[in-house]
């Protein structure tokens, strides 16, 4: 009891922080791996995306209720999305992902140094591109961003954000709304993996999913009253974060 305790408390921070900004696996697998150290990672990444999976999904619907978004753009990228996190889940059971573990800080910390050199990015919300070259642009970011989620993962939410910022023009308000849409699709395909091979702990999933969908609320609740300014600087915090846990598990663990 203690144990489901303490991941149900994490999944309820990780829902807070993925209805922000995304990076909310940054708390729950971490702390799924700390309290259920002989269980095989499989059953605890399925487990995480069952839990997970609710809070995205009830953040994108509530920002879908009070953010403007370009469906007709959007839903290609969902469908692009769903895809690329499939083909990227069964190339994980061909090849390892050591050499993308190794390079993802260094990503991280590019993408970092020029959001806090650009003051100004993801302040105001000015798409730049016509309806046709957005949606393409959308989807080419779902399958590019898809297929890292199902790879391998960790800071999936934030990536979909930084793009959405930098290649589409939106603010970050708009992006991380937008980015709830691509990740719930990207949990979707991921989840229906870890289920059909029988890798997901149905009744742990279950409390996590309340627990998760309960700091949505929050997150989300507090996303929309302060806006994209405060939306970029949970942005800078949970990117800052990611570098310095991917960074140790790739070069010092």
């Amino acid at each position: 009891m203690l144990d489901l305790l303490v991941v149900a408390a994490a999944s309820g921070l990780a829902g807070f922080v993925d209805a922000i900004v995304g990076g909310g696996g940054l708390v729950l697998v971490p702390a799924l791996f700390a309290t259920y150290p002989g269980a095989p990672p499989a059953s605890l990444m399925g487990t995480n995306k069952g839990g997970a999976i609710w809070g995205t999904a009830w953040a994108a619907r509530q920002f879908a209720r009070r953010v403007s978004l370009n469906w007709r753009g959007l839903m290609p990228a969902v469908a692009m999305a769903l895809l690329g996190s499939w083909v990227g889940a069964w190339t994980l059971t061909q090849v390892s992902a050591d050499g993308l573990r190794k390079a993802l800080p260094l990503v991280l910390l590019a993408i970092l140094v020029y959001t806090l050199a650009r003051k100004d990015l993801g302040r105001e919300h000015a798409p730049r591109l016509a309806a046709a070259r957005e949606s393409l642009a959308a989807g080419v970011i779902g399958l590019c961003i898809g297929f890292y989620d199902g790879f391998f993962g960790p800071g999936t939410g934030s990536f979909f954000v930084f793009l959405f910022v930098r290649v589409l023009g939106y603010d970050f308000l708009h992006a991380s709304a937008a980015a709830k849409l691509l990740n719930t699709a990207t949990n979707g395909a991921a989840l229906l993996l870890f289920a059909w091979k029988g890798h997901v702990w149905w009744q742990v999933a279950a409390v996590l999913a309340l627990t998760n969908v309960a700091g949505s609320l929050l997150g989300t609740r507090m996303a929309l009253r302060h806006g994209a300014g405060f939306v970029r600087g949970v942005f800078i915090l949970v990117v800052s974060a990611l570098i310095l846990k991917t960074g140790y598990d790739a070069f010092l663990r």
